[in-house]
């Protein structure tokens, strides 16, 4: 059992596709987020893209990245110091992700200049906290973006499920910001790294906000073939660990069996149990989404190479020049097979919704 005393807070706010906006900057207020994100340092927002095409809940929502920037803006927190980012993997293009998902309208009407990450220079770090796996899997050096250090970062997650690591949210996003594309060489140890990414924060960031988007959810086999889900949710915390757990209660999980969870709260980066979570807004008691994390069969692959039969495998196909046929396969399956299929099929149901509608109007 944790002997971990720390607590949290956690809002949770009901939204409609036309109050969506100032609902962001209510929840905003409403964890004082101001007093964790100060105006006078350059502040990363690390936008969340699972996919480069568009899917309900995969991503960050065009209305999420609209709602926390106008927020920003009119607290007088200055243009110049806010930095849109988001990093690819071997299977995401984040310029291509940017308009598809409808960020970069966004952003123009707002004055600010998205980055992709792959453009600017990285830097091998020596993080001076314990981490558990990081160093292992990448014994030369830890590589980050070279601006990283000394700024906020703001988390854009969307609430979902995941294959890898059961449920996604604000800590899983940092992965997608401080590990270059390799990154997928973590997924064996996807817990333990996830515990490393709040420790590699803790010490690079002065200020962490995370702001989740639950007005869509995904359920299923996240992080991209989900089912979406209308919830009608949006969630902010400064402590990540915090947003993740709750976030997980409400898909119906609980927190503290969830591993990357529980390791970040029996190691006091963050409060994991709902005991010693204060959750400000809606009364969230009785919410039970029933999501369900179920594999794709990208994911299901990648784990019986990793940990299942066909791990003799994983060093000739996953760390070889050979690897090339992974992402390869990943886009044959998701691109060209499940999206012209099954995926379009539910995003013309979605687009005939309200949060549909208002996706298209971007």
């Amino acid at each position: 059992m944790s002997a971990n005393t720390q607590t949290a807070t956690v809002a949770v706010l009901r939204t409609t596709p036309e109050t969506v906006l100032d609902t962001y900057g209510e929840i905003m207020h409403l964890v004082n987020y101001q007093d964790a994100i100060s105006s006078d340092i350059e502040t990363l927002i690390k936008l969340n893209l699972s996919w480069t095409k568009y899917f309900p809940a995969c991503s960050s929502q065009p209305w999420q990245v609209e709602g926390v920037v106008r927020t920003l803006l009119a607290d007088s927190f200055a243009k110049d110091k806010l930095l849109p980012i988001e990093n690819k993997t071997v299977v995401t293009d984040p310029i291509k992700g940017a308009h598809n998902n409808k960020w970069m309208p966004v952003l123009n009407e707002y004055g600010l200049t998205f980055t992709a990450l792959p453009e600017v220079e990285w830097i091998t770090y020596p993080f001076k906290g314990k981490l558990l796996k990081l160093n292992d899997i990448f014994p030369e050096g830890i590589e980050i973006p070279k601006m990283f250090p000394g700024k906020n970062v703001i988390h854009l997650p969307t609430l979902k499920t995941h294959g890898h690591s059961q449920t996604t949210g604000a800590i899983k996003n940092a992965f997608g910001g401080l590990l270059k594309e390799v990154r997928h060489y973590a997924h064996k140890y996807i817990h333990e790294v996830l515990v490393d990414l709040m420790i590699m924060q803790k010490e690079l960031h002065p200020g962490i906000l995370a702001v989740m988007d639950g007005t869509v959810c995904g359920d299923g086999a996240g992080p991209r073939t989900m089912v979406p889900k209308i919830k009608n949710f949006v969630l902010a915390s400064t402590d990540s660990v915090a947003i993740d757990a709750i976030a997980a209660k409400m898909m119906g999980f609980d927190p503290m069996s969830i591993p990357y969870l529980r390791m970040c709260d029996e190691m006091g980066l963050g409060a994991a149990d709902p005991g010693r979570i204060e959750i400000a807004g809606e009364d969230i008691s009785r919410e039970n989404f029933g999501f369900q994390t179920r594999k794709s069969l990208v994911i299901w692959g990648d784990q019986m190479l990793r940990k299942g039969p066909l791990r003799f495998l994983e060093k000739p196909l996953l760390h070889s020049p050979l690897v090339v046929w992974a992402p390869f396969a990943s886009n044959l399956y998701h691109d060209y097979l499940w999206y012209p299929t099954v995926g379009k099929r539910i995003i013309r149901q979605f687009m005939k919704t309200e949060w549909g509608r208002l996706f298209q109007s971007y």
